[in-house]
């Protein structure tokens, strides 16, 4: 029979690879910690959808509605099955979104495999509103919410999301600046798909230079960002227009565990 402290260890061990390879928000603020197992999510709260357990909140981020759009970093984090996978950021409209089917942006990206749980983050400074979600008239003080999902290599997805609210006036958003929005080198990013049309606005334009001036200071997402429909970061990137199919297999996996289980 193992021992009392033996059985603390693998208790222990187990909390350890529930949080370790999961995801962080750190740019907008996300809701709330969901590294967290207790009684009410004996697995973990981040395999829950929508929002890993957490209800929208009062605390919302300022977010660009220009034609540019916003930066998205996150920490993705690994352990067994996270060396690599992929992450989608998709968008719910309204105070409090009944679904997120609206897809901004999916990208794969690979790291160091290790035991610390967050060696490195991702950012896109210039995450931008797809066609179909601007068809809705968002205006001055609507809000919404990011959903950032990532779904592991083992074929399991981890929910968190990140409430905000929409502004013209770049005044009252937080700033973005090599502090908050880098890429760090030991995470490549292979797949950057915008569904959303190429900017051709002077707004865009003025963001292009701005992200040129960050990207003389730190590790940023490529400056193709705002002028290419699928940008890649890393060797094995893929050319415009070319099908994703390890994009696809792994959300048809998702969907598929969600509604067939």
């Amino acid at each position: 029979m193992p021992s009392r402290s033996s059985s603390l260890l693998a208790a222990c061990l187990y909390l350890a690879n529930l949080t370790a390879g999961h995801t962080v928000v750190t740019y907008p603020l996300w809701r709330g910690n969901t590294l967290i197992a207790n009684d009410t999510f004996p697995r973990g709260m981040q395999w829950t959808y929508p929002c890993g357990g957490i209800e929208p909140t009062t605390n919302r981020t300022y977010w660009p509605l220009g034609e540019s759009g916003g930066a998205v970093a996150l920490q993705p984090g690994w352990f067994r099955g996270h060396e690599q996978g992929l992450i989608y950021i998709n968008i719910g409209v309204g105070e409090n979104p009944e679904n997120y089917s609206f897809p901004l942006t999916v990208f794969h990206f690979t790291g160091v495999p290790g035991n610390n749980p967050y060696p490195g983050t991702i950012c896109l400074p210039f995450v931008r509103l797809s066609e179909e979600v601007r068809r809705l008239g968002l205006k001055e003080g609507d809000k919404a919410s990011l959903q950032v999902v990532e779904a592991s290599a083992h074929g399991a997805a981890q929910y968190n999301c990140a409430d905000i609210i929409f502004t013209e006036d770049m005044r009252l958003v937080p700033q973005v600046n090599e502090t908050n929005c880098f890429n760090s080198t030991n995470i490549h990013m292979n797949e950057v798909n915008f569904p959303a049309p190429v900017p051709t606005s002077a707004s865009a334009s003025a963001s292009a230079s701005a992200f040129a001036s960050m990207s003389s200071t730190t590790t940023l997402a490529t400056a193709d960002v705002t002028n290419s429909e699928s940008v890649g970061t890393g060797s094995s990137a893929r050319a415009r227009g070319e099908p994703v199919v390890g994009m696809w297999a792994s959300l048809l996996t998702i969907v598929a565990g969600r509604y067939l289980a």
